[in-house]
């Protein structure tokens, strides 16, 4: 006897198949719907662009802007003309550090004055990718729920972490920078 093909959406893990009353109606809720809890190329843009507005209207210097998702994913970046060199991967290790230790990079200086030892430990562990002074900041959804993170380097690092919260805050979203 011949089965016939297993459905595609079986071959799925559970929490990955679709799971909806009515999959017809636009109203039912998709609770595995990953869109409600990532940071969206536009969304990232959007930030990207009200950081760098910030840093206009703020006289800072010129900005680079890494907008990370809670992966650690790079969704969208950019450097300002007149920007220095290796600005990205400061700004990216300011992100990526805050993703990898749960805390914004503010909090991640402050640890390090504490504990330079457990700081120097997690930067090798994870590749280098940890900058730790302020200028990298969480982005929560309004449910707590943790989206990415923003990386922003160019002028002195609380500034910087003024334009990333002031970036992500411009999205309607939470920013953590502790």
């Amino acid at each position: 006897m011949v089965r016939p093909p297993a459905k595609a959406s079986s071959l799925l893990p559970s929490w990955q198949q679709h799971k909806t009353d009515s999959p017809s109606d636009p109203k039912s809720k998709d609770l595995n719907h990953k869109d409600d809890m990532t940071l969206t190329l536009d969304t990232a843009r959007s930030i990207v662009a009200a950081c760098r507005a910030h840093g206009r209207s703020s006289d800072l210097n010129p900005l680079t802007v890494v907008v990370l998702d809670a992966g650690g994913h790079v969704v969208a970046a950019e450097r300002e003309d007149g920007a220095s060199i290796k600005r990205f991967e400061i700004a990216y290790g300011k992100a990526h550090g805050a993703l990898a230790l749960g805390m914004g990079s503010r909090s991640l200086m402050e640890r390090a004055e504490q504990q330079h030892y457990f700081i120097t430990a997690a930067t090798a562990a994870v590749g280098g990718a940890l900058v730790p002074v302020p200028g990298g900041v969480l982005v929560r959804d309004t449910d707590g729920v943790l989206l990415g993170a923003v990386g922003v380097t160019g002028d002195t690092s609380d500034r910087d972490e003024d334009a990333a919260v002031a970036g992500i805050e411009s999205v309607d979203l939470t920013a953590q920078p502790r």
